[in-house]
């Protein structure tokens, strides 16, 4: 090893200086990150803050990057989701929404039969979409799939 003492967990020889890398040993590049301590750089005499859920800090970040419409197009899928499992179980996993524009809600399902019984559901359907979900549905719209 040439005089140089090893230390464990270290691979490489010398760092560019030519002493240990800035790991301790190796050539710094097979450290991996280190962890970052955010109390060094905090004030000692500010409180920490509390800690704040996902779900209430992603509107505000929606609305800072100018993503409202997707995000409530995202609610109204997962609403649509739903509502689909628990009213008409059999066409469940075989439709989605993918558009909503002005009120009329896309949905695209992949068999005709399912878009027919989606179709015929479509009051039931609608009633209870816009009993969950934040944004007004007025309308349904229903495609089929082309492959």
């Amino acid at each position: 090893m040439s005089g140089q003492t090893r230390r464990p967990g270290s691979r490489g020889g010398p760092g560019p200086s030519g002493g240990p890398g800035p790991s301790g040993g190796g050539d710094g590049r097979d450290a991996g990150p280190r962890p970052v301590s955010r109390d060094r750089d905090r004030d000692p005499d500010e409180k920490p803050r509390s800690m704040e859920r996902l779900a209430d800090l992603l509107p505000g970040a929606a609305r800072e990057f100018g993503l409202e419409e997707q995000l409530e197009q995202a609610r109204l899928a997962s609403a649509w989701l739903s509502t689909v499992a628990e009213r008409v179980p059999a066409a469940a996993g075989s439709c989605r929404l993918v558009d909503l524009n002005q009120g009329i809600a896309t949905i695209e399902a992949d068999e005709p039969i399912v878009a027919q019984e989606i179709r015929l559901r479509t009051p039931e359907l609608l009633a209870a979409l816009r009993a969950t979900a934040r944004t007004p549905v007025r309308q349904l719209r229903v495609t089929t799939r082309h492959v």
